[in-house]
Order: C-alpha cells, then sequence, then structure tokens
C-alpha cells in the first residue's frame, strides 16, 4: 500500500466530504465537541491547538472483560504487541512498549521484565479515557518517550457546590474465552472534599480459535481505585491517589519454546500472582501570577515469574521481583499575557530492582541453583524542562527543552562463575527538544508541522542481564550501552466541527544507536542456548502515513445519527546497519465501519478491518526468526439500545458485540509465537454487556 496513491485520494475524499455545506449535509446538534488531550501539553488543552498527531479513545464503551490494549488495535497509527490474552501493549508508530511512556494518571509505569504488558496492568472498568500523543515526547516525558505517550486517565476527584453522590457501573460475559467480569465507579463531592472509589474484577478463560483452543489463555484480575482531595483554600488543594490491581494465574502461551534438554518437554512462562500498586500525593494551586503543580510517589511491580516444563511437570526456573519506583514531579505554569504560557518543571525518579531467580540445575535434579540475571540493579533521572507557548493570531507555536541525567548501576551483572561487579556504573546526559507550529484557519482545517527529538536510555536488564530468556535464547546485557537518540519531522492536518472530524499525519524518524538484542551464532557453553548480545545499531529510520476520520451523514440517510468512520496506517521501517527491515514492524491496515448512534434507543456499528501481508522480515538481524504473515480481514457487528433515565438511574444501556463475524483464522504480525506452532488470533464471539449511571 504505497501512501502518494492512498493517501491523496483519502485526503481528498474526506476534505470534500467534511466541507460541504449546511444545505447538503445538515450539521448534528448531538455530535461530539472537541476533545481534549492532557499528555501532549501537559494540561489539559484542545487537541486543535497542538501540533502533533493525538488520539483521545473511551474506555467505557468496551467490555469491562478486555484488555487496555484491545483499545489501540484498528486506530490510526497504532497497533498491538501481544504475547496472549492478558498481554496486549500498544505500539506507536512502530515502536514498542520500551520506546514509549505509558502512564496511569500521568505517572509512569516502570517496569523490566521481558515478559508481559505494561498496559495489562490497568482495567478497563476503572478508566475514564485513554489519551495518546504519537512522536517525540521526551521534553515532558523524558526517556523512552520516542514514539510517543500513553496517558490511563481514571475519574479525576471534583468538588461540587453542593453534596452531590454519583457513578457507573459496566458488566460484561463473553463466548470466546467464557469471559465474566465487571467494574463499578462512585464519586462523592461537596465544596471542599471530593472521594472516588472504584473496583472491579475479571475472570476470562482460554479462547477459542477457529482451529481450536488456545490452552492456558485465561487468567483471573481484580482492581480498585481511591482518589480524595481537600480544598486548602480557594485555588489550593491536596490530593490522594491510590491504586492496586491483582492478576492471578497468568500465563503467556506465545512463550512456549523446547527446552534446552529433551527430558524438559516444552518451557513456558506464566505468573501465579503479579500485581501494581501506586501511592501519590499531589498539590495544585495558584501561586504567585502562575500555576503550581508538585507531586510525589510510590510505585511498586511485583511479579512471580516461572518456566513451566512439560516433560517434568513441574516448574524449572522461579523468580520472583519487585521493580519500585520513587518519584517526585513539580511544574509552574507561568502566563505572560493572554497569549504567552511558559512552563518550567524539574522531574526525578529511582527505580530499584533485585530479582532473584532459581532453576534446578539439570533437568533431573531436584537441586536448585541460583541463576538471577542481575543483583539490585537501580536506575536514577534527574531532569530539569522549560516548554513556551505563544499564541499569534490565529497561529499556535509551541517550543520546549529538556536535560536528563540517567544513571544506571547494580551490584552483580550474571550468576555463576561468569557473574561481573566491575564497570556496571554508566551515566548518560541527554538534551531533548520540540518545535511545533499550528495554523487555525477554520474548525475544519488545521495544518501542523513538528519537528522535535527524544531519547531512551536503556533498561536494567539491556545493562545487565546475563540470563536464559523464555524466548530461547541466552541474553547478554551491555551496562555501557549508549541511549537511544531520535529525530523525527511531522506535517499534518486535522479538523473537528458539527460536520465530523479527522486527522492526516505523515512523520519520518531517525533512530540513532538503536538498542536491540542481535541473534549471533555463537552458543552458550554450558547450556547451549544460542546467544542474543544487546547492542546498539548505528541507525534505524521509520517513516508512515496515517489517517482517521468520522463523518455524520444526518439528513442524507433514513433515520439520520448515521455516522461513517475509517482509517489507514502505512508503516516502514528500515535497519541502515544491516540494510533490511526492521524487526516486527507493523503491517498496513485500514478499516471502514458505519453505524448510527442515536443519544436513545437502538444503536448499531459494523466495521471492517483489512490488514496487508507482511513479508519484510528482519532475517539477518532476527537470525532467520521472523515470519512473515499472510493478509487478513476481518468484520465486527455492535448492537445496543440506550435507555435514557431507567430504574432510578440516569442512563442504561444493554449491548451485544459480534466479533469475528466469519470466523477467520489469522495471526498478527505481532504477536509472540511458540516455538514451531502458531498462535492465531480469537475466533468468532460475542460479547454482551450492561452498562448505567447514576
Amino acid at each position: 500500500m504505497r501512501p502518494s496513491t492512498t493517501l491523496t485520494p483519502l485526503a481528498l475524499a474526506i476534505a470534500g466530504a467534511l466541507s460541504l455545506p449546511a444545505g447538503a449535509a445538515e450539521p448534528t446538534p448531538d455530535y461530539a465537541l472537541p476533545s481534549l488531550t492532557v499528555t501532549a501539553k501537559g494540561y489539559a488543552a484542545d487537541e486543535l491547538d497542538t501540533p502533533k498527531a493525538t488520539l483521545r479513545l473511551d474506555p467505557r464503551s468496551e467490555p469491562v472483560t478486555e484488555t487496555v490494549g484491545s483499545l489501540f488495535r484498528g486506530e490510526p497509527g497504532t497497533v498491538v504487541h501481544s504475547d496472549g490474552s492478558w498481554g496486549q501493549n500498544p505500539v506507536l508508530r512502530g515502536l514498542k512498549k520500551e520506546s514509549i511512556v505509558l502512564q496511569v494518571d500521568g505517572v509512569r509505569v516502570n517496569s523490566a521484565q521481558p515478559a508481559g504488558a505494561l498496559a495489562s496492568f490497568a482495567s478497563l472498568g476503572l478508566l475514564d479515557s485513554v489519551e495518546v500523543v504519537k512522536g517525540p515526547g521526551s521534553v515532558l516525558h523524558g526517556s523512552g518517550a520516542l514514539g510517543g505517550a500513553v496517558n490511563l486517565r481514571t475519574p479525576d476527584a471534583e468538588f461540587t457546590d453542593a453534596p452531590s453522590v454519583r457513578g457507573r457501573f459496566a458488566t460484561s460475559t463473553g463466548s470466546v474465552d467464557e469471559s465474566l467480569g465487571g467494574g463499578a465507579v462512585l464519586q462523592l463531592a461537596d465544596r471542599d472534599h471530593a472521594l472516588v472509589l472504584g473496583a472491579s474484577g475479571r475472570d476470562v478463560g482460554d479462547y477459542d480459535t477457529p482451529e481450536g483452543r488456545v490452552e492456558n489463555s485465561g487468567f483471573e484480575s481484580g482492581a480498585f481505585l481511591l482518589k480524595y482531595a481537600f480544598r486548602l483554600a480557594d485555588d489550593h488543594r491536596l490530593t490522594l491517589n491510590v491504586q492496586g490491581q491483582e492478576d492471578r494465574d497468568v500465563w503467556y502461551p506465545g512463550s512456549a519454546k523446547p527446552g534446552p534438554h529433551p527430558a524438559l518437554g516444552t518451557l513456558t512462562i506464566h505468573s501465579p500472582r503479579q500485581q501494581r500498586e501506586l501511592y501519590e500525593l499531589g498539590y495544585t494551586g495558584e501561586v504567585g501570577p502562575g500555576t503550581l503543580e508538585a507531586s510525589l510517589y510510590r510505585q511498586e511491580m511485583y511479579r512471580e515469574i516461572r518456566a513451566w516444563s512439560s516433560g517434568q511437570a513441574r516448574n524449572q526456573v522461579w523468580n520472583d521481583v519487585t521493580f519500585t519506583t520513587d518519584g517526585a514531579r513539580t511544574q509552574y505554569r507561568l502566563p505572560l499575557g493572554e497569549r504567552h504560557l511558559l512552563t518550567a518543571g524539574v522531574e526525578a525518579w529511582e527505580m530499584s530492582g533485585d530479582p532473584q531467580r532459581f532453576q534446578f540445575n539439570s533437568p533431573l535434579s531436584d537441586n536448585a541453583v541460583p541463576t538471577s540475571p542481575f543483583r539490585k540493579g537501580t536506575l536514577e533521572s534527574r531532569a530539569f524542562f522549560v516548554q513556551d507557548e505563544v499564541l499569534f493570531d490565529d497561529w499556535t507555536l509551541m517550543a520546549g527543552a529538556r536535560y536528563d541525567s540517567v544513571t544506571g548501576d547494580a551490584a552483580i551483572k550474571g550468576s555463576g562463575p561468569s557473574a561481573t561487579t566491575e564497570g556496571l556504573e554508566n551515566t548518560s546526559d541527554t538534551l531533548s527538544w520540540s518545535l511545533g507550529a499550528i495554523y487555525n484557519v477554520s474548525p475544519l482545517v488545521n495544518p501542523y508541522v513538528s519537528l522535535g527529538s527524544a531519547y531512551r536510555a536503556p533498561d536494567m536488564r539491556e545493562r545487565f542481564e546475563d540470563a536464559a530468556r523464555g524466548d530461547g535464547y541466552f541474553h547478554i546485557g551491555n551496562p555501557q550501552l549508549d541511549p537511544e537518540q531520535s529525530t523525527s519531522l511531522e506535517i499534518g492536518l486535522k479538523g473537528r466541527s458539527e460536520h465530523g472530524e479527522y486527522r492526516l499525519a505523515a512523520f519520518h524518524t531517525r533512530i540513532d544507536d538503536y538498542i536491540a538484542g542481535r541473534v549471533t551464532p555463537q552458543t552458550h557453553p554450558k547450556n547451549g542456548l544460542p546467544i542474543k548480545r544487546t547492542e546498539n545499531l548505528d541507525q534505524v529510520e521509520i517513516q508512515g502515513v496515517e489517517a482517521g476520520f468520522t463523518l455524520p451523514l444526518k439528513g442524507q440517510l433514513a433515520g439520520g445519527h448515521w455516522e461513517l468512520d475509517g482509517s489507514l496506517t502505512w508503516l516502514r521501517g528500515t535497519n541502515e546497519q544491516d540494510d533490511e527491515p526492521l524487526h516486527q514492524m507493523p503491517a498496513s491496515e485500514a478499516t471502514l465501519g458505519i453505524g448510527q448512534q442515536p443519544p436513545t434507543g437502538f444503536h448499531w456499528h459494523a466495521q471492517v478491518r483489512a490488514v496487508d501481508d507482511q513479508d519484510r522480515t528482519a532475517d539477518i538481524f532476527s537470525g532467520g526468526n521472523e515470519q512473515a504473515t499472510p493478509g487478513y480481514a476481518t468484520a465486527d457487528l455492535g448492537l445496543g439500545w440506550r435507555f435514557g433515565e431507567a430504574a432510578g438511574l440516569s442512563s442504561l444501556e444493554v449491548g451485544l458485540d459480534f466479533n469475528n463475524l466469519f470466523d477467520r483464522g489469522y495471526r498478527e504480525h505481532l504477536t509472540d509465537q511458540p516455538k514451531g506452532g502458531e498462535l492465531l488470533a480469537p475466533g468468532f464471539g460475542a460479547v454482551a454487556t450492561l452498562r448505567g449511571r447514576f
């Protein structure tokens, strides 16, 4: 799919349709107003004043049994990297979890485990919105924001003039995995106090594909939320944010590999228990002529990692680890007149992890020996940033810069006789910057350009890990890795009004010192596993085109409230050092949907998603292990009824979704695959939902 032959007609069609005179397409009063994006500028701002590609996703419209990653499937510029039913991570513009910053309520989610999705450590049943900012974002978010930032937002604790009680609930059940789940949020408030309480739970079974059931793809999950706000005085407030989630019996079917000894059979990674806890104390107030925001937080990511041996019917390897992050962030927004805003801030965080791993020293032995990949690892980050925003008539100009210093260290790298304690400390100093401008011609015509740089410091495992992983390789880390540094140019056009909305963007990103694990021809002398060594690639390049639109058709079709929507994503990545395609790049894809979405009564939506084949594989870099994937197309259908006020509720809605209507058997290119097998996506299934507000 070539951008030169696809984007131009699409752009002309969208712009033409959205520019129809009022007589040709009657405005739709019920169409949503422009959305807000918090993570783009560091404060709530209209996306049409933001010179970057943004998305706002609504988790409240999805079944609570789904994972957060499922929201990104079929959206422009995003795909999903999956290691099974539970583990689904968003991928932004071809860059995976290591190269994007994932946040919950603005707090970055840090972990250094190779298996498992960071986004799955949050529950859809407790989220209000998911905000995505694509492109380099290190000025505001620091290390890792090469592909962008994702902010998972839970309901805010908001004051009300009079005492109030409100809330929402949702429940769903699915046939393809025999899932059952529910979530509820309660909000209490008056003029000086505000409280948010939430809880959710899921029980998901093994899912079915057209070729049979995927064993060990189910899990159990529970989460809670507590937020409290106290008004110290007018324009001054303290906030408390406490969150927790625990998942049990999580398996990663894509990790299944033959053991290094025939007696082990197949080794599969699983987590009997894993959890995330967040404790955050914040302050917001008007100090002098500006606004001061400050927060202190601690986040703990605990995981039990096991390697199950089918041959021995026991865990051959086990590892319990907690990655703890203590952080602080302060920023001050200073208006310099009515059309000039200066933001300055400092941020510091420290993550520590001490994996304690053991395994039997031979397949038939009961003697466990320590094989920790590293011990007492730490990453420390210190940063100062500044961002300037100026409005000139219809122009919005933004510029920002950030200085970061990141230090990594560990007590021990590797284990056994080859373990080392020397040369492990490394400090990198990095400057990130951004420039952007958007011209507000009209609500429907807003061209913009963005140029910026971002960086990613290597994580603990890339620095210090010397150990076998579930992917069948013995990984060797490099404590002296250089940070990745990217430079990206984006040109786009977007608009939103009662006539509809659209977004078009084209970008080119160059990443120097790209960090990756290279498959080598060497094998480990003790266990015979092939060696994968972490290194810096000289340079990689990613370019892409993405588009999305929603077009109300009221007045043109019987019944009114019709909407047409679609998206397009084209990506191309190149490993310049090896002169071959970049490893695991998503295939091109497009979606087209149509439906009716009235405020009350019957609503429906049908969508087709078509994905191109991906035969551009990294054969040299991966040692021939990246498999090409054929193209496919799937169709989904959603039906429902909105009752409005009913049964003492302010709103009530029932829904029935049919996924993969024609039971197509297909594999996503970014789904981890078991050795010698194929992990297909779920087949045909129905999901029933019930939602209400009070």
